[in-house]
């Protein structure tokens, strides 16, 4: 009864009914609505989850018919189609198991509904299973859930894998049989499944031969199931198709036949021929066909698609129709390759990989480790790479043949065409109105029917925009529109695609001229404004604006260039001469028109005010309505002759062109004659000449400021800043903003003073990676390694000043042999090669820049290893190669490759392991910053797009602004991996750099490749060499000149003492040319130097005061300036003695300067050099030491910032001053107990300028204190011992013992700060009087006060035993030996002390118990000597203190009136 109760298994149709049609509503019960099925009968339920739809579906695939492959539209059920390849695979399968398998037999009987398959190799165990108790034959066909592939430790590459297979194929059959024969047991086993597996036979086991191994399946579809009556031809079809998959990925060791024939595909190839050869059908040309095997498991082909990604793909056997991950790998190695490859042709392609997905047909045939797929139908695999058990890495080979197999040019003509697409979005129209552009004037009759006659003005800045609308006012709105171009406009032939289109200027552009993208013009009757006129500044960077926009039109609309006077542009003067007297105003275009009128005037352009016009915005706007007032005039066409003017366009601005604009550029020089520059006066301008004449100067000046020069190492910029930090003076702090001011004024600066303030940080810099020697001085925050430099501070907060080397870098002698040029009337920096350190510099610092058609690279070298290679050519002995250095990095670098075009070298940072889990990194390779690297080390702590998984755990920072410290924490697992790996490849430590890249512009301007250091240090020592030789001659040309100036001025002074000359009561005129008669030399005045630019205007003053008598006959008033200038008082014998001492101690140095070589000249400044390197090391030493202790968390003692005041008080301007007072601080801060010396003054004569600089240059080179202090030092020291003697002394020792010195600095400003103030009267001398009870060392409290000392003007002598300031006659120096031993009355001037002497304690003083004398007397007062004696009795009898003396500054730049000089006083001052 029960089994009569129970409904028979049903097919899917009726699932849902009972037998006798539906219930009555509301009738069901519990158990009818609640049901509980067998697994069986859950398959045959709900079949979909297991075998597919088993519905009739319509698709276009590929079928195999009458020997080929068919792609058409079939109509299939998939459940039918997959219970026949699980059969299949199960053949398939049995070749990994057995790899002997070497046959494969499929039988479709559509007639008999009967399908067979049969496999050779081991077949299934006939014996029983111990645990289930039935053969294993039928376990694993007649049982759910059974199979071999549970285990998934074992790696296994076979197509099973849930146990449900062919179980399936059974239960969707009326009939089963499982036939097989086992060699080894010797039987033969047979079962027969009918009813969906409902029933089933017992085995039939016979015994079979011991080599018989073999499996057949034969089963009859339950078409009933499937809504099918036969076997329809789609669905035979699709299952030979499969058989010949199966021929294709079992390869050549298995025959396969179907239906008795063996099929024609014995290779994975042979059967992706049968696709390529159906599709190639409907081509003109076959298909590619690109295979490679990559390893016994991977077989690869790949070919063309059309607008749609095919895939074939097998993964053991089984046939992924969906693709799966496998296909995913393989797919996006090539896509990856080929969207490089096409991203690099056409920039503005922009590829995406599935762009190049699209056009790609794979074929993969894959045997993957256990795999796993998306459901039991295996249409995709879902395993990931990882698992995969093997790799598939395709060769560089292969890629190469895909990127050639077309796909390329496919991809770019698509990429073109979609750009197109996309641009002509933004097109613009012919319509007579246009709104929504900022700052565009529109023509009136833009648009209208007068459109062919309007001209749009591009300009160039909303200044030049304002001149143009000044100049339409006179011709009207009608036909003319300006609009503002903002900078310079994109360079669209190399943009890629996204910035064109978001590039709102060229988009505006194309609106307001109503463009069309891809639209050829045979004149512009189609655009709103018939003709496009530029209108820019005449400089060089106006010329690229221009070249940009022609670049724009040739790039999109070639034809457009060749429409006559389309393309216009509008010139403006670069220059204007203005006649003085009668107004007549000239205008220049051009330089070398410029130079043409100069040299018709001789050279000489007197008369004549000339004014640059850089800009537009430096005409006024009546300058602008003038030039359109004659529109014609500055109006110029540009003309299309041929096709050399499209090539020419291409060169400059194509990156294809590279090579060709390296040699353009290269034949600048050849073409820099006078008529290869653009002549502005010609109507018609041709765009190769534009482009050869002109815009090649913008190219040229453009890698003159991106690439250094070999000789001095510097870019234009850097070289303007090091000129005027040279013309300043520039040793006292300045804040940098203020600096960029005065370079931009005393050097003609013409770019944006945001680019200035970053050079001169650049040039400050001292972090590890950027200088090695800063040239100028840091004070301030300019940047740390923690941002490579872009942590500085703003301009306005930061100061700077020349580093005491640099003028040992760049000695001053040198600076009358530079040729500075001339900019706007004005002296600026000396010539690209003129400027010659000691050593090179671009060695020392290095250099990196990009410039039209090059770049460069030059690595940072130590300056020791230069120093001691120059000194080897010196001493004629070969160089040692030079390493890259860095200063501060304490890292490595290696040598790591030696090739033909340089060496390359590998930078390595610090790690070391701390522990099994801790790593600690304290130094990165040279420019990897620390913040970069901290963003390293955080995606290597949460994972990144590369490695999901965080590699590790965390890090602790302990970084400064100098130094390194990260300690990073990680697992030991990962440790191990970094270590087998190498740690600092793993962390990123190691960087490379190159000499391969060494470009420079040699000494004649020519960009040249050098092949190492050892080449650039060599051309650089003959260079120098033969500057020191020219150093050499003209210091002794001008020390011959001093010779005969001396010689003239005894001659002179005697001739006025004799009265051979009468000077007084005469016109000048007729003494200048007594003085020509009798044979005296004219010398006029001559400006030499960095201080040229400083004295033109003076002298153009002094020849506009000259006596127009004297100049008339021949004679000019600053001929003979220099004897007419001499003071009064140098008409006495001695100052006849003094100069003829002064002449014969010049001759002694003439011939030690002819004896001295250029070689021991270079010696003894690259000694200089070298202790100041070593003072370098130090300070860099002590400052590592300081840090240290600071880590090791020492407290740093609070007395180092002593006294900062008192230093502040003895700080000097000039450079050698400042060596002297800081000597001279140290000798006081010793408090020596011995009696003060009676007189102790250092005088210095500012008499004759040119005596003295010519003395400072030759000195004996005596390099030892200062950079400023050069070969001769004319300053002499008079030191008086209490015996009354008189010695000389340098300088330096001088300010050793010192207490009073005497500066001068040209800088007054800045020298008011720091002197204290001198009140003079005409006829009194001023004493100078100390307080009594003022402690000496250290600061005062602020609680003490000094007792106040009055200050009496008195005739007579000083009433101070103290040391004291005064200016002498440089002819009591040479009086005779015999008056050296009485020394007469003492006259020395009193000064007040400074409130700005912050050390000094002097006050003022008047005494008043001295008696008074006669201030006029022109003899020693009698009084005199006992008063000074008993001064200095009483100045005994003070009570004792410390020796402590007071540096005084007085300035002597202003001419002072003293007292008529005795003779017989020490102390008589000159007139400077």
């Amino acid at each position: 009864m029960a089994a009569e109760k129970k409904l028979p298994l049903q097919s899917s149709a009726t699932h849902n009914s009972a037998i006798g049609g539906p219930p009555a509503p509301g009738k069901k019960t519990i158990e009818e609505i609640y049901q509980k099925k067998t697994q069986l009968e859950h398959i045959l339920l709900r079949p979909d989850t297991y075998i597919g739809s088993v519905e009739k579906h319509a698709q276009t695939l590929w079928v195999y018919e009458n020997g080929e492959m068919v792609h058409r539209p079939v109509t299939y059920v998939p459940g039918l189609y997959k219970i026949f390849d699980e059969i299949l695979v199960n053949a398939a399968d049995n070749k990994q198991r057995d790899p002997s398998m070497d046959a494969v037999k499929v039988e479709i009987d559509v007639d008999a509904n009967r399908i067979s398959i049969y496999n050779n190799g081991d077949g299934v165990p006939v014996e029983i299973h111990q645990e289930e108790g039935v053969y294993v034959p039928e376990l694993i066909f007649g049982h759910l859930l059974t199979s071999s592939n549970y285990d998934d430790n074992v790696k296994k590459t076979t197509g099973g894998r849930n146990g449900y297979g062919a179980k399936l194929t059974n239960i969707f059959s009326t009939e089963f049989i499982i036939e097989t024969a086992d060699g080894k047991k010797q039987k033969r086993y047979k079962q027969v499944f009918t009813d969906n597996m409902g029933k089933k036979t017992d085995p039939s086991i016979t015994k079979c031969k011991a080599g018989e191994n073999w499996t057949k399946v034969t089963f009859r579809p339950d078409l009933a199931k499937f809504n099918m009556t036969y076997l329809e031809e789609d669905v035979v079809a699709l299952m030979k198709k499969r058989v010949v998959d199966l021929a294709g990925t079992l390869g050549k060791s298995v025959k396969v036949e179907l239906n008795g024939q063996r099929l024609p595909v014995k290779t994975f190839a042979d059967y992706v021929n049968l696709y390529l050869q159906s599709a190639s059908k409907s081509r003109p040309e076959p298909l590619p066909r690109i295979a490679e095997k990559a390893n016994d498991r991977w077989e690869i082909c790949v070919s063309l698609s059309e607008g749609q990604f095919q895939q074939v793909s097998f993964v053991n056997g089984i046939a992924t129709i969906k693709g799966g991950t496998h296909v995913e790998y393989v797919t996006n190695q090539i896509t990856n390759h080929i969207m490089t490859i096409v991203n690099k042709k056409n920039k503005n392609a922009n590829l995406k990989a599935h762009n190049v997905r699209s056009h790609l047909w794979v074929f993969v045939n894959a045997l993957i480790d256990n795999p796993a797929f998306d459901s039991q139908t295996k249409e995709t695999l879902t395993t990931r790479q990882g698992s995969f058990g093997s790799k598939c890495e395709l060769s560089q080979e292969f890629l190469k043949k895909v990127a050639k197999s077309g796909v390329v040019n496919t991809l770019l003509t698509w990429a073109d065409f979609k750009q197109s697409k996309e641009l002509k979005k933004t097109d613009g129209a012919k319509r007579q109105r246009i709104t929504g552009i900022p700052k565009l004037e529109d023509a009136n009759d833009a648009g209208g029917k007068n459109s062919d006659k309007c001209t749009l003005i591009l300009t160039e800045g909303d200044s030049a925009k304002a001149l143009a609308m000044a100049g339409i006012s006179v011709v009207g709105r009608n036909y003319y529109g300006v609009f503002p171009l903002r900078g310079k406009l994109l360079n669209v032939r190399e943009a890629n695609h996204k910035q064109i289109l978001d590039n709102a200027e060229i988009q505006n552009i194309k609106q307001i001229l109503g463009l069309q993208h891809g639209k050829e013009y045979d004149s512009a009757k189609g655009l709103r404004y018939g003709h496009l006129m530029i209108m820019t500044d005449q400089d060089h960077d106006g010329s690229h604006i221009k070249g940009l926009l022609i670049n724009f039109i040739h790039t999109f609309w070639p034809s457009l260039l060749k429409v006559p006077s389309f393309m216009v542009e509008f010139i403006t003067p670069l220059l204007k001469a203005t006649n003085n007297k009668n107004k007549t105003v000239l205008s220049f275009y051009s330089m070398p028109e410029y130079e043409a009128w100069k040299e018709s005037l001789g050279g000489n352009a007197n008369g004549w005010s000339i004014k640059y016009y850089k800009g537009l915005g430096t005409s006024k706007s009546e300058e602008g309505k003038d030039y359109f007032k004659a529109i014609d005039k500055h109006k110029k066409d540009f003309v299309w002759v041929d096709e050399q003017d499209g090539d020419a366009i291409e060169l400059a601005f194509s990156k294809k062109k590279i090579e060709a604009r390296k040699n353009w550029l290269r034949q600048f020089e050849a073409r820099c004659m006078p008529e290869n520059y653009l002549d502005q006066r010609e109507k018609l301008i041709k765009y190769s000449d534009f482009i050869n004449k002109e815009l090649i100067l913008f190219s040229r000046a453009d890698l003159q400021r991106s690439i250094p020069s070999m000789v001095d190492g510097l870019k234009p910029g850097q070289r303007k800043i090091l000129f005027c930090a040279f013309k300043r003076n520039f040793v006292k702090q300045a804040k940098v903003a203020q600096f960029v001011g005065y370079v931009s004024e005393k050097s003609a600066y013409h770019h944006g003073e945001q680019s200035l303030a970053t050079t001169i940080i650049g040039m400050a810099q001292d972090f590890v990676g950027s200088n090695n020697i800063n040239l100028l001085q840091p004070e301030g925050q300019f940047g740390t390694r923690h941002q490579g430099g872009k942590d500085h501070a703003s301009a306005r907060y930061i100061f700077t000043c020349l580093s005491p080397i640099t003028r040992f870098l760049f000695p001053k002698d040198d600076d009358i042999l530079l040729d500075y040029l001339n900019e706007d009337g004005q002296s600026i920096e000396p010539t690209w090669y003129m400027y010659m350190p000691i050593i090179p510099m671009v060695l020392a610092n290095g250099s990196e820049g990009i410039g039209t058609g090059w770049s460069s690279y030059i690595p940072n070298y130590n300056p020791k290893d230069i120093v001691a290679d120059v000194r080897r050519l010196l001493n004629n002995e070969p160089m040692q190669p030079m390493d890259p250095w860095y200063r501060g990095f304490t890292g490595r670098i290696e040598k790591s490759a030696t090739k033909e075009a340089g060496v390359t070298y590998t930078i390595t940072g610090a790690i070391e392991e701390v522990n099994d889990t801790t790593l600690r990194i304290t130094e990165l390779p040279i420019r990897r910053w620390t913040q970069d690297y901290k963003e390293f080390l955080e995606s290597m702590m949460t994972g990144n797009d590369k490695s999901k998984e965080p590699f590790i755990k965390d890090y602790r920072e302990y970084n400064d602004d100098k130094t390194v410290h990260f300690e990073v924490t990680l697992t030991e697992e990962n440790l191990s991996i970094a270590r087998q790996e190498g740690l600092e490849k793993k962390f990123k430590l190691t960087t490379s750099i190159g000499t391969t890249n060494m470009h420079l512009f040699d000494p004649k301007g020519v960009i040249k490749k050098y092949d190492n250091s050892e080449q650039i240090l060599e051309e650089f020592f003959h260079l120098r060499y033969e500057f020191y030789e020219k150093r050499k001659k003209a210091l002794l040309d001008n020390l011959e000149f001093q010779l005969l100036k001396l010689d003239n001025k005894v001659r002179f002074i005697l001739g006025v003492v004799r009265g051979e000359i009468i000077v007084n009561n005469r016109k000048r005129a007729d003494l200048f040319l007594e003085l020509q008669q009798k044979g005296f030399a004219p010398m006029p005045k001559k400006t030499k130097g960095i201080d040229a630019a400083a004295t033109e205007e003076e002298e153009e003053d002094e020849q506009e005061e000259e006596s127009p008598e004297a100049g008339k006959r021949g004679v000019k008033a600053s001929d003979y300036e220099y004897l007419m200038s001499m003071p009064i008082g140098t008409l006495t014998l001695e100052k006849v003695q003094e100069l003829c001492a002064e002449k014969d101690k010049l001759e002694g140095e003439v011939d030690e300067l002819r004896r001295t070589s250029p070689r021991s000249l270079w010696l003894k400044e690259l000694d200089a050099l070298e202790e100041e390197l070593d003072k370098l090391e130090r300070k860099d030493a002590e400052a590592e030491e300081m840090r240290m202790k600071n880590n090791a968390g020492a407290v740093p003692s609070r007395q180092a910032p002593k006294k900062p005041r008192k230093k502040a008080a003895n700080k000097s301007v000039t450079g050698p001053e400042k060596t002297v007072a800081e000597a001279g601080q140290k000798k006081t801060n010793r408090g020596s107990k011995r009696a003060p010396v009676k007189k102790n003054t250092v005088i210095e004569s500012d008499e004759d300028d040119d005596i003295d600089d010519l003395k400072d240059r030759l000195a004996a080179y005596n390099l030892d204190s200062s950079p400023d202090q050069t070969v001769m030092e004319t300053d002499s020291v008079v030191v008086e011992q209490q015996g009354g003697q008189k010695k000389q002394a340098s300088r330096t020792a001088a300010a050793r013992k010192a207490t009073h010195t005497v500066l001068s600095d040209n800088e007054d400003d800045e020298v008011q700060n720091y002197m204290p103030t001198i009140e003079e009267d005409k006829d009194k001398d001023f004493n100078l009087v100390e307080p009594k009870g003022r402690k000496v060392r250290g600061r005062k409290p602020a609680n003490e006060k000094a007792k106040p000392a009055t200050t009496t003007r008195k005739r007579g002598p000083a009433q101070s035993s103290k040391p004291v300031l005064s200016q002498k006659l440089i002819t009591e120096v040479l009086k005779p030996a015999e008056n050296g031993g009485n020394s007469p009355e003492k006259k020395v001037r009193k000064m007040r002390d400074s409130p700005f002497n912050k050390r000094s304690g002097s006050v003022l003083g008047r005494p008043t118990s001295s008696p008074s004398g006669s201030e006029d007397s022109n003899g020693p007062s009698p009084s005199g000597p006992a008063e000074t004696t008993n001064v200095v009795a009483a100045a005994r009898t003070r009570p004792k203190r410390e020796n402590m003396t007071k540096a005084v500054y007085v300035l002597s730049d202003s001419e002072i009136e003293e007292d008529p000089p005795t003779d017989d006083s020490d102390f008589d001052d000159e007139d400077d």
